[in-house]
């Protein structure tokens, strides 16, 4: 991603198809806002949506399990994919107790994301990785930064946070997810850490305030083949390959409304 625009986030609302994703996008949020459970049990569709959401999100990272499995399950510690959807859930609880946080200091939440995620106590753990030291993210296969890079981008990013702007929360947000998947700062859980703070920017920016519209669940269902595709689109830097990225997270926006607005509807019918 470069620019040489004052408001480097901002710019990128002028990329092919950006703008129609972000209208899109805000159109669907009202919608789900709109609806009358919603004035009732927004509590409700929160949790839920927070449950999918880090289902998804494990589905992603190799971890594909049923719904009604990680409702039920209770022990996440049995063997790779049980801890991998552990951590999703756990980054789900954790990711609404770091919004007033993030504007402040993201650094500081990013290393609260992984060290939540991670779920022990390393060396490793809850910093940027070092020279020599491999990073577990299977999904990923892009070439890794080396560290110092991975330092400089972090600081240029949190900087463009810190100081805020106009770009439209997606723009904001696909961008915030694009680049630490690119650049996978820690040891592991890179992916999960990368969209919990694609939702902590959804959420924080007042476009889904409530957090009842989980992009991770659209992610999921879109595809780890679309995923990855869209990210290679953002990897390569061009205004095309940008803009089908943010376009792709914005798709994966309106699908997570879509799976809270069913929630709706069945607790309207009184089915769940």
């Amino acid at each position: 991603m470069s620019t040489h625009a004052s408001d480097p986030l901002a710019a990128l609302g002028s990329l092919p198809g950006v703008a129609d994703a972000v209208d899109s996008v805000r159109k669907a949020v009202d919608r789900v806002y709109g609806h009358r459970v919603m004035r009732r049990r927004s509590n409700e569709i929160s949790s839920e949506a927070g449950l999918r959401g880090a289902r998804g999100s494990a589905a992603l990272s190799g971890a594909d399990w049923a719904l009604e499995e990680v409702r039920r399950r209770t022990d996440f510690s049995a063997d790779p994919e049980a801890r991998t959807v552990g951590a999703a859930l756990r980054l789900s609880a954790e990711a609404g107790q770091l919004l007033s946080i993030w504007r402040q200091s993201p650094l500081r939440v990013l290393a609260r994301l992984h060290l939540v995620a991670a779920g022990e106590q390393l060396d490793s753990v809850g910093r940027p990785r070092l020279d020599g030291e491999a990073v577990d993210e299977p999904l990923v296969e892009a070439p890794l930064p080396a560290p110092a890079e991975v330092a400089a981008r972090l600081d240029g990013l949190a900087e463009l946070i810190v100081a805020g702007g106009d770009a439209p929360a997606l723009v904001t947000s696909a961008v915030v997810h694009g680049e630490l998947l690119a650049l996978r700062p820690f040891t592991s859980r890179n992916g999960l850490v990368a969209r919990a703070a694609e939702r902590i920017v959804l959420v924080g920016s007042g476009l889904d305030p409530k957090a009842i519209c989980p992009a991770e669940v659209g992610h999921a269902e879109q595809g780890r083949a679309a995923y990855l595709a869209a990210f290679e689109g953002y990897l390569s830097g061009t205004p095309e390959g940008v803009g089908a990225w943010i376009a792709h997270c914005g798709r994966s926006v309106e699908l997570g409304v879509r799976e809270s607005t069913a929630v709706c509807e069945a607790l309207q019918r009184g089915a769940a």
